[in-house]
């Protein structure tokens, strides 16, 4: 701080002599420019006015302040002439105290301005000032023009101005007009030191308000539970949008309004401001990036991930200056270790599908948890598609093999998108190893049903979510053909036995010992087939019911033909007519497991036939 901390030299009150005739009209206009300061200048001196020492200048009267700022200008015009003219003029001296007294009292005022309105130099408040100033006119000076403005502004804008926003614009008038003085009359310093230790407290204490803590160390966040590092990311993201979009974004403006006289100090200021808390906050996501990776932890790096993508932009123009360089290359490192941890955690989640091993068969041949699991969460991960495009580009697959090209339906498309064939890989993984535990079943025709129900669950799950987009309509009717062909298979081998009991001409005239030899076996090979897979399952309604229709109708059509032309006389060998059978089977596939009661079912359905065809 200058001597004005250290001196209490009040300038002397003697007064001026007047012009003599060999003094200039010049000379005589600095000493009257010297006297009218040092009549303003001595009037509000703190240590000669006791009210001066308990009233603000700017609150008390602003036209007095204009006056004062005015002055102040003038004595530095009469400085610079006087050092100009004669270097040695005691008048020097006594300007120069003045001077100083003037910059302590200005100094002073800056300081209460700056602490007494911290509520009218809010985000919202700074922000509309920026949009009417920018709208209503170029940067200005001069106080007295600034002031002037300021009026017109209220007095001619089209839109209420709030009582907020009307005392911001006039505190934010005030500070950049002290600025402009003291920095024009060599007192910048002073003044920025000022601004800084407020304005850097108000943004340190917002950020705590948001909950941003201090930056931890790799060592200490590992140690967390993944549940308080999640309520410690959930903060980061709402914090992040807030002091970019809002808290940096408006510092920024109030700096450069305050400061608009002096690029380098508005750059200087700012940048002590905010760059260690900037540099604080976007330090956060590179930490959690190195932390262990687990699938579970994807969303929360694509969520950072996502927040520092979208506000790259408004980051990269906030702190654009040279000396907050460090702000943007934190903000871009974090955005690349975090894209790093999401692939790498994608690797690992192709890896889990491959390594699972799990050598329990699913009961009934249902869903497998692996199915269950791997698709919700593929279909959680298409809500980040943009993000994973852009990650997926810098860290490319890479396959050992080429996947098939019957796999697509439209091979180039995918060529095109990365994240296509990303996410169609991932399928096939979860598609092979789902092969590998259909082997885990000793009846094939349930090792059928099982593929069947996983990859219709698959299907489903990519026809009904984000996932058709990224792999197309072509991949879904592929793989719905393929599900009827595990159905299909399913059917051959699960009914060959009742199917391989009939006749392969139904029509063909035999012998009733044979007639009641093949009904006999019928019977016997459909209860046991009934019986095997009354525990048997398939989860999806519109697949169990088209199995269901498929079965009784091929297998309704062959034994009703050889029914027809062989039951009379052996009614009670022929336990089931034809249209009995698609009753029988509507009952299959719930996984129910009741044995026993086609043959009960059976025997009244018989005797109630046995009755009607009596009478």
């Amino acid at each position: 701080m200058r001597s004005v901390f250290f001196k209490n030299t009040s300038p002397s009150r003697s007064t001026i002599p007047p012009a003599s005739p060999s003094r200039t009209i010049s000379e005589s206009l600095m000493d009257e420019n010297i006297e009218i300061a040092e009549s303003i200048i001595n009037k509000w001196d703190s240590d000669s006015s006791a009210y001066a020492k308990v009233t603000s200048l700017f609150y008390d009267d602003r036209h007095e302040a204009k006056r004062y700022l005015n002055s102040v200008r003038d004595l530095q015009s009469a400085m610079k002439h006087l050092v100009k003219e004669n270097s040695g003029s005691d008048k020097i001296v006594m300007a120069q105290n003045l001077m100083q007294l003037a910059m302590k009292k200005l100094e002073k005022e800056f300081y209460q301005i700056l602490a007494a309105n911290r509520d009218y130099l809010d985000a919202e408040s700074v922000s509309a000032h920026s949009s009417r100033s920018s709208a209503a006119r170029s940067s200005v000076s001069d106080f007295e023009e600034e002031d002037e403005s300021e009026e017109d502004e209220f007095r001619f804008s089209s839109e209420p101005v709030s009582e907020m926003v009307r005392v911001s614009m006039v505190v934010m008038a005030d500070l950049k007009a002290i600025a402009d003085c003291m920095t024009l009359a060599g007192y910048g310093k002073e003044c920025v030191k000022i601004y800084k230790i407020i304005r850097k407290s108000i943004v340190d204490e917002t950020l705590y308000h948001l909950g941003v803590e201090r930056l931890m160390s790799l060592s200490q966040l590992q140690k967390m539970d993944w549940e308080v590092v999640e309520l410690k990311i959930k903060t980061w993201l709402n914090a992040a949008k807030v002091a970019v979009k809002t808290l940096f974004y408006n510092e920024k403006i109030l700096c450069d309004h305050v400061f608009s006289a002096s690029v380098s100090i508005r750059e200087s200021c700012f940048s002590e401001i905010s760059k260690e808390a900037a540099t604080s906050l976007f330090g956060f996501p590179e930490i959690v990036a190195k932390c262990k990776k687990t699938p579970e932890k994807m969303f929360r790096l694509l969520d950072m991930y996502e927040t520092i993508s979208d506000l790259l932009p408004e980051i990269q123009s906030i702190f654009s200056y040279e000396l907050t360089s460090t702000v943007r290359s934190q903000a871009i490192t974090s955005l690349h270790k975090l894209g790093e941890a999401v692939s790498l955690t994608l690797t690992d989640f192709e890896t889990a599908i491959q390594k699972d091993s799990s050598k329990a068969s699913v009961p009934g041949g249902g869903v497998h948890p692996l199915t269950r699991y791997v698709m919700n969460y593929m279909t959680f991960l298409t809500d980040y598609s943009g993000a994973l495009a852009d990650i997926v580009v810098d860290w490319p697959l890479n396959l050992q093999t080429a996947l098939p090209e019957s796999y697509f339906g439209s091979p180039h498309e995918l060529d095109e998108s990365p994240v296509s064939l990303r996410f169609a890989w991932l399928v096939l993984v979860l598609l092979c190893k789902l092969d590998g535990k259909a082997e885990l079943y000793k009846d094939v025709a349930l090792s059928y049903m099982f593929l069947a129900n996983n990859l219709q669950y698959v299907v489903v799950k990519v026809r009904t979510s984000n996932l058709k987009i990224l792999l197309g309509d072509d991949w879904v009717t592929k793989h719905e053909s393929k599900v009827k062909q595990y159905a299909f298979n399913y059917e051959r081998m699960g009914w060959n036995k009742v199917f391989a009991s009939l006749p392969e001409d139904p029509t063909a005239d035999i012998s009733p010992d044979h007639a009641r030899d093949v009904f006999k076996k019928f019977s016997a090979t459909f209860e046991e087939t009934y019986k095997k897979q009354s525990s048997w399952i398939v989860p999806d309604p519109k697949l169990r019911d088209e199995i269901k229709v498929s079965v009784a109708r091929k297998l309704g059509a062959a034994y009703g033909e050889f029914y027809k032309r062989n039951r009379v006389g052996l009614e009670s060998f022929a336990k089931y007519a034809p249209d009995d059978l698609g009753n029988y089977l509507s009952d299959l596939f719930y996984g129910t497991g009741s044995s026993g009661s086609v043959s009960s079912s059976a025997s009244s359905s018989s005797h109630s036939r046995g009755r009607r065809g009596g009478h």
